[in-house]
């Protein structure tokens, strides 16, 4: 199933049931005073967080959605039945856009499993003819039909929560060290754009997300452009991993941090670890040679991994754990 981060249904809620004219009648009274009852409330659309980043998939092609209508009311003042809500899932990290007619744009965010957020208020009931009796007027025809439910357009963007979000130019090793760290099954190949969606992992109760290479324009949708770089905006800690095999380490890694710099919305803020990947790609003095240039372009610590080789692995494994826990 096609991954999709980015949707717009279209939802109702529920009518609100119409008041009815009733009388009360007994063997004594053909025709009693008003006891006609309330219409029931029409149901809610509701919105619930999963974890499940395939939820969205379900509104590539069921796009309306409509919650049950309220009952009518019945006779000895009985409520009309309440209609039930319609419950969308959605995954955990989306953001909800709300477009009503003659109303302002509301936007709220799902961020906890199991939330729930009612996003069209169903309609209310309408009124019995109960509620028309009055001194002077004792046998009142009167009724109110139910309200109609709240409509509109709803635009759903997911963006992953994550403790680690892995970046860095396609190609960069992103996918093999999700998998060697949390036995994701993140697709690997040693062609570009082999991630076409965000992967997660779990590394020691931490998630780790492996975010599709970014390219040069992606921060102005080039490549796969602005759709992935909004899935590390809630990220905690960016492991950036540069390529040993790329011929000018330095530029590989400032090309990227330009994207992030661009894109905005604090990423550039985010703490960073700086990691050598496929180091078993070069030879060691090459490996040196490369992470002394990153270090000095920085001014930062570099760490080297390569899951070819299992002591590199671990020691990587190690320094990300502790850093994690702090």
């Amino acid at each position: 199933m096609a991954f999709v981060d980015e949707v717009t249904i279209r939802a109702a809620a529920g009518k609100g049931g119409d008041g009815v004219v009733r009388w009360l009648r007994t063997k004594s009274t053909a025709r009693g005073g008003p006891n006609g009852g309330d219409g029931g409330r029409g149901g809610d659309v509701v919105l619930v967080g999963v974890r499940d980043l395939a939820a969205l998939s379900r509104y590539r092609f069921e796009k309306e959605f409509t919650a049950e209508a309220g009952g009518a009311g019945e006779g000895g003042l009985r409520h009309g039945k309440n209609g039930a809500p319609c419950t969308l899932p959605v995954p955990v990290g989306t953001t909800v856009r709300i477009t009503t007619p003659g109303s302002d744009v509301v936007e709220h965010e799902i961020l906890n499993e199991d939330e729930h957020l009612t996003v069209l208020a169903g309609g209310r009931g309408g009124l019995g003819n109960a509620h028309f009796k009055s001194s002077t007027h004792q046998n009142p025809f009167e009724h109110t039909d139910g309200r109609a439910g709240g409509a509109g357009d709803i635009h759903l963007t997911l963006k992953l929560i994550a403790d680690v979000g892995l970046v860095g130019l396609p190609n960069a090793g992103k996918s093999s060290l999700l998998n060697a760290l949390t036995r994701a099954k993140s697709k690997v190949g040693n062609y570009a754009f082999t991630t076409l969606e965000p992967a997660l992992g779990e590394f020691y109760g931490h998630i780790l997300a492996d975010i599709p290479g970014l390219i040069e324009g992606a921060s102005t949708g080039k490549g796969l452009g602005t759709r992935f770089l909004k899935h590390i905006e809630r990220t905690g800690i960016l492991v950036h991993l540069v390529s040993a095999d790329q011929e000018d380490v330095v530029l590989a890694y400032s090309e990227v941090r330009r994207e992030i710099e661009a894109f905005g919305h604090g990423l550039n803020e985010k703490a960073e670890i700086l990691v050598l990947s496929k180091a078993d790609l070069v030879s060691s003095a090459t490996r040196t040679e490369k992470s002394r240039a990153l270090s000095e372009a920085t001014g930062r610590e570099v760490l080297t991994v390569s899951i070819e080789d299992p002591e590199l692995l671990k020691a990587f494994s190690d320094t990300l754990s502790l850093v994690l826990a702090v």
